[in-house]
């Protein structure tokens, strides 16, 4: 195969790579934070305390507020080519803690880097409640089918 000279004068790059990209942790996070709330066992995202959940359900009906929901439970670090990620989750009473954890992780990596090309070094979970049958839900958790 032969390559061809730029048609037009230019710097002999091509246009794709003249210039650079970057994504904002929020923009990681918020991808981390959907691809969690897909996977079946995951009740909801952040502190598993209800009182804690119960001023996130307020804050997320207040407008402006949905940003600071999606991305709940999320912190990234964005490098130039790789993202590390923490995540809370709190857990369906009766699942495979490690099971949903195994999941989570797929499901984030395979998101984020698909989404963003950034390599994911790492997922850290933290499991900080589990959410009982008998329990009320304090907060509605919007989960992607």
């Amino acid at each position: 195969m032969t390559e061809s000279a730029p048609a037009s004068g230019g710097s002999g790059t091509a246009p794709a790579d003249r210039g650079r990209t970057t994504i904002a942790d929020g923009v990681v996070e918020k991808i981390a934070g959907l691809a969690a709330r897909e996977v079946v066992g995951v009740h909801a995202m952040g502190s598993g305390s209800g009182l804690s959940r119960t001023f996130g359900a307020v804050r997320d009906r207040v407008p402006g507020g949905a940003k600071a929901s999606v991305s709940r439970g999320v912190k990234a670090e964005v490098g130039e080519v790789q993202t590390a990620l923490d995540l809370e989750i709190v857990v369906d009473y009766g699942v495979s803690i490690r099971d949903v954890a195994r999941v989570v992780r797929e499901n984030v990596i395979s998101a984020v880097e698909r989404m963003t090309g950034l390599e994911v070094v790492e997922v850290n979970i933290a499991v900080s409640d589990v959410k009982l049958p008998d329990e009320p839900d304090e907060e509605p958790e919007t989960r992607l089918q």
